[in-house]
């Protein structure tokens, strides 16, 4: 049986999932701080993860990651949604304690020429740059999501989108 966890769930309760919060809300079934030192998480529990704007929130957020591949089983898929900088959102929220560009995530793989600071690996399957929430402003993301580093690096300042979308695979 597939184990997926729900990070930072809030009042996003799933069914089927283990839901994850820093309060014991109801339908939590984990809850702790996901800034303390280790997760009381197994090693290799879980064959998905999702985490939407949630690590933004945190003080160490590269230790995160290392608790999220510590908890993954090899090949486990890995969601990730945060603000994308220079967005409003990602500054607009005085308790966002990091900020994120298309490329930030990139520190992570194992081709990555400085990751040896870190053991987490996840390989990058998808990112999407999300323009807006409403579906029809975000047509906007199709050329965006084209060109993202072009984006990035030129237009972003000009146009600011909302977020980024990430899929990762856990390497070990």
């Amino acid at each position: 049986m597939e184990r997926k966890l729900n990070i930072g769930a809030g009042k996003d309760i799933r069914e089927g999932w283990d839901n994850q919060d820093i309060c014991n809300l109801p339908g939590i079934d984990i809850w702790f701080d996901l800034d303390s030192k280790d997760w009381p998480i197994k090693d290799n529990t879980y064959d998905m993860i999702e985490c939407k704007m949630v690590i933004e929130h945190l003080k160490d957020w590269p230790k995160a990651m290392e608790e999220l591949w510590r908890i993954s089983k090899p090949g486990a898929k890995i969601y990730i949604e945060v603000p994308l900088f220079p967005s409003m959102y990602a500054v607009i929220d005085p308790t966002h304690k990091a900020f994120f560009t298309y490329q930030t995530f990139e520190y992570f793989s194992p081709d990555h020429s400085l990751n040896y600071y870190t053991k987490a690996r996840f390989n990058i399957n998808k990112r999407y740059i999300r323009f807006s929430w409403n579906n029809i402003l975000n047509l906007c993301a199709i050329p965006i999501n084209m060109f993202p580093v072009f984006y990035s690096r030129y237009l972003a300042g000009v146009c600011p989108s909302n977020s980024l979308e990430i899929e990762m695979r856990c390497e070990k």
